[in-house]
């Protein structure tokens, strides 16, 4: 896992203008995929070779007693619980204020390294960053986040206080992270999961604020159900809660092998799981849409049809996605969850032999010729497989500047026809002949 990294700090000290400024200018490792997510609350980042993942957090109004701000703070306290740092931001320009010392205190509670960094000091090291001294957090490092200055002994600092990232040993354990909006039913099916005949080996505790990953054995399998709980107790999804619920759910999402996204049938797909559905998609994992509460709905021949129909158009970016239709309360169809996790993982672990490979690819220009731009045509000399989970390809060709988005989605669609990659996302990386792969 890489190593977490909270930006914490009051409103308008800078800290989104520093979260997309370390986010940014080649520093970051980011895909963005348009139409999918609407707010960035985390970044994977690289500096100097170190590889670390950066999690915004709203800005911090601890006294407060509004709703919108009990919000925030309940976000950052999961980031804050789920970091392995924290990098504290306060208001060169303002100076230290009480509410200062009261992000402080809340800070220290956490036990973690913290690096403090004194936004806004756009000349020199101004007289004021030594009040930041009071605070105990060591040595403030005075930047500038609109500037860019000091952000590279900021990164310095922090490369200082993580942990270095750990090559993860090999786990026979399948994890499911179950995730989803209140009321969908998430918990009862982990339950279901959990209590159908199984064998509870133990009961660990989470890594993230109100998880619990439990061990169990079917037979010869073994799994690990990571179930992200206390996301159904509040009154509505307002933008804050939003941020909220998919924070709990993507720290899940980023340990699991297979992503089990709960929705209510009753409701259909909402904007809230479209946008979980998003993260599962981007950070490449392989999923099953779970629609819950199936016992609900009044059936005929057709049912099913119009479901999946309304599926594929609210899920046009992962077209691939696997669908299982439960009921928790009555446990129909929830022994089936298993086996197609299995199914999904199975298939972002495929490895495809480079000849085949480039047979398939060769046939597939032969029957459609890549499309000239501007007197000049694209030219595919070879295809390989460099990684799995997921399933990423490297196509050698004369300008990569020359393929177009539509016809890099033939050669997906291709792939998929060719070999049974239901259910997880691939990547196709274009690379002119000679370039690093890497890049």
């Amino acid at each position: 896992m890489k190593p977490l990294i909270a930006v914490v700090g009051r409103p308008n000290v800078g800290k989104s203008t520093l979260f997309n400024r370390i986010a940014g200018n080649r520093i970051a490792i980011v895909e963005d995929t348009p139409g999918v997510t609407r707010d960035r609350i985390y970044a994977d980042c690289e500096w100097c070779g170190r590889a670390f993942t950066l999690i915004d957090t709203g800005g911090l109004e601890l006294k407060s007693e509004d709703e919108m701000w009990m919000h925030i703070r309940a976000q950052a306290e999961i980031a804050v619980d789920s970091a392995d740092a924290i990098l504290y931001v306060v208001d060169g320009k303002t100076g230290l204020t009480t509410d200062d010392s009261l992000v402080c205190s809340f800070l220290r509670k956490s036990n973690l390294p913290v690096v403090l960094a004194v936004n806004k000091i756009d000349s020199g090291y101004d007289d004021t960053v030594y009040d930041f001294f009071a605070l105990g957090f060591g040595e403030p490092i005075a930047i500038s986040a609109e500037q860019g200055k000091g952000i590279g002994e900021l990164l310095d600092a922090l490369m200082e206080v993580i942990p270095v990232s750990a090559v993860e040993e090999d786990d026979e354990r399948i994890k499911i992270a179950i995730v989803g909006k209140p009321n969908a039913g998430k918990s009862s099916i982990a339950n279901r999961l959990l209590g159908y005949d199984r064998s509870i080996v133990s009961d660990i505790a989470g890594t993230t604020r109100d998880a619990v990953d439990t061990e169990l054995n079917v037979g010869s399998d073994k799994y690990l159900i990571i179930d992200t709980a206390g996301m159904r107790k509040k009154k509505a999804v307002d933008a804050n809660l939003e941020r909220y619920s998919v924070m709990r759910s993507l720290l899940a999402i980023r340990r699991a092998d297979v992503v089990l996204i709960v929705c209510d049938s009753n409701e259909g797909l909402t904007e809230q799981d479209v946008k979980i559905a998003g993260f599962v998609h981007e950070e490449g994992k392989p999923s099953v849409i779970v629609m819950n509460k199936w016992d609900l709905i009044d059936k005929d021949t057709y049912t099913v049809n119009s479901f999946e129909q309304k599926l594929k158009e609210d899920l046009k970016f992962m077209d691939y996605f696997k669908s299982a239709y439960v009921s928790a309360k009555s446990g129909k169809r929830i022994d089936s969850l298993l086996p197609v996790c299995k199914e999904v993982v199975s298939n972002s672990r495929r490895r495809i032999q480079t000849g085949l490979l480039n047979e398939v690819i060769g046939e597939a220009i032969r029957v459609n010729e890549p499309p000239s731009y501007l007197g000049r045509r694209l030219k595919i000399y070879y295809v390989t497989q460099v990684s799995v989970t997921p399933p990423t390809f490297v196509l050698k060709v004369n300008d990569s500047t020359l393929m177009h988005f539509s016809y890099k989605r033939y050669l997906e669609n291709t792939l998929r026809k060719s070999f049974d990659f239901c259910g997880t996302p691939i990547r196709i990386l274009v690379r002119t002949n000679g370039s690093d792969d890497n890049k």
